[in-house]
């Protein structure tokens, strides 16, 4: 045991492998890309709905 009372295995594999931080937490933890998603994503399904709305009107006589 090292001066932390922690194991010297424990210690030197938490200094030689750095934890890898997940893909998802990396995205949710970014304010800003939260926000640009926020209002890109119901942006483009309302340009979409709209879209297909549209070519769903009948041509008039």
């Amino acid at each position: 045991m090292n001066e932390n009372n922690i194991p010297d295995d424990a210690a030197s594999s938490d200094s030689s492998d750095p934890e890898q931080i997940p893909l998802m937490q990396r995205i949710l933890d970014n304010p800003f890309l939260l926000l640009v998603l926020g209002i890109a994503v119901p942006a483009v399904f309302y340009i979409i709905w709209g879209i297909i709305e549209i070519t769903q009107i009948p041509i008039a006589d």
